[in-house]
């Protein structure tokens, strides 16, 4: 079993009453709220906080993509991952590239190309369509996702595997000269995570033979996660193969103090700060027209916000959230490996309005008091599986 920290680096001094005015610190949210010399403190505070995550023994770090929002401050999520790849030890997660988005996806094979190159083969990359938010920003059709993603990855996967040059003719990209330099350090090429929130067509797609991606399933109750990572399962055995532990993630908040009361004291705030301010998506922004399927949006109904805030609490029983003393955390992860089976666990240590010194000690108490822990306990069990 890996375990891996993630960070979304979250813009935490916005305004309170900025997300309630516009409804969402995605897309609408006016850049008047963004203060440009707090942009630098937080771009230093927050590759601080991922370069201790690597120090303290996680076994990777991670960061992804997401445009024009408070959520996460990261549009160009390579540009992180750069500066981080002559630092870190572990591996190196870019859990996106959003390739719907991009009119010119060999700019991501060179890019995951050069890093993969900078960190010695230890790049995981990560492949997204993006939330439906990202649509409303950057004017990319929605009907066209999957395609475009599909598209996309095959010209990446030829990029980085065929001798070139040669000509790739699709139906969104044509290049008549395809000969990537640099090549990318791992053969045939740099390991591949798929994220998603929950879309059926996405398992589908990463578990068909040819494939065998990792399913990495982000912040999701604990029947949905059970769900998905079923049907990751079930499609593995209809493609002839049983999924192995390291083909599956799970990723969500995590905190941890020396009691529970106090964990959820500290935490309280700052994690309410991240559901009901940073993550909050009206429907229409989450799931426009064509986006999602029918099966699939029926799929996740469940995670559908209803207008209400969401509480701590809840969260906690839903489990989307693990927070508690080091005991109460080790105890509800151990129980949620041996009910799903995944193989890599991701930490979002850092959420919402969390200030450096608690994320900073949330880090250190995963490192020393939950993942050896873990480790002793399910790294046996996970290995003589996928063996």
């Amino acid at each position: 079993m890996k375990f891996f920290g993630i960070h979304l680096m979250p813009y935490t001094p916005l305004d309170p009453a900025a997300a309630d005015k516009y409804n969402s610190a995605w897309v609408t949210l006016p850049n008047t709220y963004f203060d440009r010399d707090a942009g630098h403190a937080l771009y230093e505070r927050f590759i601080t906080e991922l370069e201790a995550a690597d120090a303290a023994g996680f076994d990777g770090i991670c960061v992804n993509e997401h445009h024009q929002n408070a959520y996460g401050l990261m549009p160009v999520p390579g540009v992180i991952a750069g500066a981080l790849a002559r630092r870190v030890k572990g591996r190196l997660a870019v859990l996106g590239r959003a390739l719907p988005l991009v009119n010119n996806p060999l700019t991501v094979a060179e890019e995951y190309a050069m890093l993969d190159q900078m960190c010695d083969g230890r790049l995981i990359a990560g492949f997204v369509r993006g939330i439906g938010a990202e649509y409303h920003s950057t004017g990319v059709n929605p009907t066209e996702s999957h395609a475009r993603f599909h598209e996309a990855h095959d010209l990446i996967m030829q990029a980085w595997t065929r001798p070139g040059p040669f000509h790739f003719a699709g139906k969104y990209y044509d290049f008549e000269y395809v000969n990537t330099w640099p090549l990318p350090k791992q053969l045939p090429h740099p390991t591949v995570w798929i994220p998603s929130q929950g879309s059926s067509e996405t398992i589908e797609w990463a578990a068909a033979a040819e494939r065998k991606y990792t399913y990495l399933q982000t912040l999701a109750p604990t029947p949905v996660l059970r769900r998905y990572m079923g049907l990751y399962k079930e499609e593995a055995r209809k493609n002839g193969y049983e999924a192995s532990p390291d083909q599956l993630g799970w990723s969500t908040p995590m905190y941890v103090a020396k009691t529970d009361e106090q964990a959820y004291d500290e935490a309280r705030p700052h994690f309410e700060a991240f559901m009901n301010r940073f993550l909050y998506l009206p429907a229409e922004m989450l799931l426009p027209p064509g986006y999602t399927s029918a099966a699939s949006i029926k799929m996740m109904r469940s995670k559908l916000r209803k207008g209400k805030k969401t509480t701590m609490e809840e969260c906690i029983e839903l489990g989307m959230f693990v927070c508690g003393s080091p005991k109460t955390v080790r105890e509800t992860l151990l129980e949620r490996q041996q009910d799903v089976g995944f193989g890599n666990l991701l930490s979002q240590f850092q959420f919402g309005t969390l200030p450096h010194d608690l994320t900073m000690r949330n880090i250190e108490y995963l490192a020393s008091d939950v993942w050896p822990f873990l480790r002793e306990r399910v790294a046996p069990a996970v290995t003589a599986v996928a063996s």
